[in-house]
């Protein structure tokens, strides 16, 4: 199954100031979660953002906020975005099939999501080297989890070439400035 850029939504799950610092890895997918955001920007897919109970854990972490600025957040308490209804009308509206995934927890809320949009029928699409946890062996069981309920696990990289197609455009030159 090829993931298709005109029916495809970005999503970047609560990477937020006060969790973040004690994601493992956090600077690789800190840096991996940007290169996916220019690229989904590049190719012109919309990105969705959710932050989870901003008043404890804070807003999305300065580092990814200019890469976001024209979106806005959608603050949710519960752990999936598809238990808020104002997330669940932005993607419906969309329409878009796939929904390429980065964020944090694996384990909660990347998960969660996941299982509900293979649920509503959407194909989620987990960019591994962009989702993380506070534990490696909780991530690495959501995302074995989450493979065998049917979603899509790539890389930043891959997924980014896939949605690009072809070599020679525009798009395909600045991707791979990206990557680089």
């Amino acid at each position: 199954m090829r993931i298709e850029k005109q029916e495809t939504v970005g999503l970047i799950i609560d990477i937020q100031e006060k969790l973040f610092p004690h994601i493992s890895e956090n600077d690789a997918i800190r840096d991996h979660c940007a290169i996916l955001i220019k690229g989904l920007k590049i190719l012109e897919i919309p990105v969705l953002l959710t932050e989870q109970y901003t008043k404890g854990l804070g807003p999305t972490i300065s580092a990814l906020q200019p890469l976001l600025k024209e979106t806005e957040a959608i603050e949710k308490l519960s752990f999936s975005c598809c238990g808020i209804e104002t997330f669940n009308m932005k993607l419906k509206n969309l329409r878009k099939r796939n929904v390429v995934i980065a964020g944090i927890e694996a384990h909660v809320c990347v998960l969660q999501t996941t299982l509900d949009l293979l649920e509503r029928g959407f194909q989620p699409v987990v960019v591994e080297n962009a989702v993380g946890s506070r534990n490696n062996e909780d991530k690495r069981i959501a995302m074995e989890r989450m493979r065998t309920a049917g979603a899509v696990i790539t890389s930043y990289e891959s997924i980014l070439f896939e949605l690009c197609k072809v070599a020679g455009s525009d798009q395909f030159k600045s991707i791979s400035n990206l990557v680089k």
